[in-house]
C-alpha cells in the first residue's frame, strides 16, 4: 500500500548536506514568486487572464488568515507569502546547477517517492529553491499538479489545481513525488501538512538543517508556519531580489536599493524535488509522447457537465471569468483554520 509520506533524518551525509548551502549562496540572486511567469509557461493558454494564477490559495489565505487566523491587511499578506525562488534544474532546460546532481539522484528520495504513489517508474523532474525571511509564511495549499496535455505550461496553474480537486480527470493524471530538504535551523517555519485528510488535524515537523519529507504535495494540502520574527516584514515589490553579502549575511534589494540584512540563521532554506512516478515504462511513454492528450475544451467540457449534473450550473456556461470564480469555489475544498 502507498505510505502517505516518508521522513528523512538526516537525509544526506553532512558533507553533502553542507554543499547544498554552498550551493545556495554560489547560485546568486533570488527573485520573487510573484515577480512574473517562468520560461516555461509563457506559452500557456491564458483562459481567464484575469484571475490569478493561484487564485484559489491566494483567497482562502485572505478570506482566514492563514491555518492560525491571523487577520493583516492584503498587502502584509501579500508580503508574508512572496518569498524567494531558485531553479537548480529544470528537466529539459539543460544540465544541472553544479553539484545539484547527487540531490536530483538521490536513491533515498526516488525509492521514498515509488512508496508514496506504488508505482515502480520515478523519473526526477524538478529541483529549486525556496528562501523565507523572518516574518515570512507560506499560504495553505496544493501544489499544481499536471496531466497528460494540461500541465502549468499550457493552461492556468489554478485550472490544474480544480482538474485534481474534482477527481475527473485520474485517466490523464501524472502523478509527482515531492520531496522537500532542509538546510538551515531557522526558527519557525514548520511545515504543516494534512497528511490525513483536510478535515483532519495537520501534523508538522521542524524546518531542521539535512532532514526532509516526501509526499504528494499535489493532493495533499501543506503550508509553513510563520517564520520567527518581532520585525515587520518589508513591503514588497515586483522588483525585489535576495543576494548573498558579505561575511555569510544576506541581502534584501528593491532593484539596487538595499532594504535590509540578514543572517543565515534567520532565513529559512528549504530544496524541492519533484519527480514523475509511472507504472511501467509504456504508462512513461504514454505521458512523454503526449498520446491521449486532454484539450482545454474537453476539459472545459466536461467540468460543465458535471457542475450541471450538481445542478450548480443552468443554461450557458457564464463568461470566462466568473466560470474560473465558480469551478474554484466549487471544486477545491481547503482545511479550516484553527481559530476558525
Amino acid at each position: 500500500m502507498p505510505s502517505p509520506y516518508v521522513h528523512f533524518d538526516p537525509l544526506l551525509s553532512p558533507a553533502e548536506a553542507e554543499t547544498m548551502v554552498r550551493i545556495c549562496r554560489r547560485f546568486g540572486t533570488y527573485s520573487t514568486y510573484g515577480a512574473g511567469a517562468a520560461p516555461e509557461e509563457r506559452g500557456q493558454q491564458r483562459f481567464a487572464p484575469g484571475v490569478p494564477q493561484r487564485y484559489d490559495a491566494a483567497l482562502n489565505f485572505i478570506r482566514t488568515g492563514g491555518r492560525f487566523a491571523r487577520r493583516d491587511d492584503p498587502a502584509m499578506l501579500a508580503a508574508r507569502t512572496n518569498y524567494f525562488r531558485g531553479t537548480y534544474y529544470y528537466e529539459g532546460r539543460g544540465e544541472a546547477l553544479a553539484g545539484v546532481e547527487p540531490f536530483l539522484r538521490h536513491e533515498g528520495l526516488a525509492d521514498a517517492a515509488r512508496r508514496v504513489h506504488g508505482r515502480p517508474v520515478v523519473v526526477p523532474a524538478i529541483v529549486y529553491a525556496n528562501l523565507l525571511l523572518p516574518g515570512q509564511e507560506l499560504a495553505v495549499h496544493t501544489d499544481v499538479p499536471e496531466f497528460r496535455g494540461a500541465n502549468r505550461t499550457v493552461v492556468p496553474q489554478w485550472l490544474c489545481v480544480v482538474m485534481q480537486h474534482s477527481r475527473l480527470f485520474e485517466r490523464w493524471r501524472r502523478p509527482i513525488a515531492t520531496g522537500i530538504a532542509y538546510f538551515s535551523d531557522c526558527a519557525g517555519g514548520d511545515l504543516a501538512f494534512y497528511a490525513d485528510g483536510p478535515e483532519r488535524a495537520p501534523r508538522t515537523i521542524p524546518a531542521r538543517h539535512n532532514t526532509g519529507i516526501v509526499l504528494d504535495t499535489d493532493t495533499v494540502f501543506h503550508g509553513v508556519d510563520r517564520v520567527a520574527s518581532d520585525d515587520p516584514v518589508p513591503p514588497f515589490s515586483r522588483g525585489m531580489r535576495l543576494r548573498p553579502a558579505r561575511g555569510g549575511t544576506w541581502c534584501l534589494f528593491d532593484d539596487e536599493r538595499e532594504l535590509a540584512h540578514y543572517a543565515w540563521e534567520e532565513l529559512r532554506f528549504s530544496v524541492s524535488w519533484k519527480a514523475y512516478c509511472y507504472e511501467d515504462e509504456a504508462d512513461r511513454r504514454r505521458a512523454e509522447t503526449h498520446a491521449d492528450d486532454l484539450s482545454l475544451d474537453r476539459i472545459l467540457a466536461t467540468l460543465v457537465d458535471d457542475l450541471r449534473a450538481r445542478g450548480r450550473l443552468d443554461g450557458e456556461r457564464p463568461d470566462d471569468e466568473a466560470f474560473a470564480r465558480l469551478l474554484i469555489e466549487e471544486y477545491v475544498r481547503f482545511p479550516r483554520p484553527l481559530a476558525a
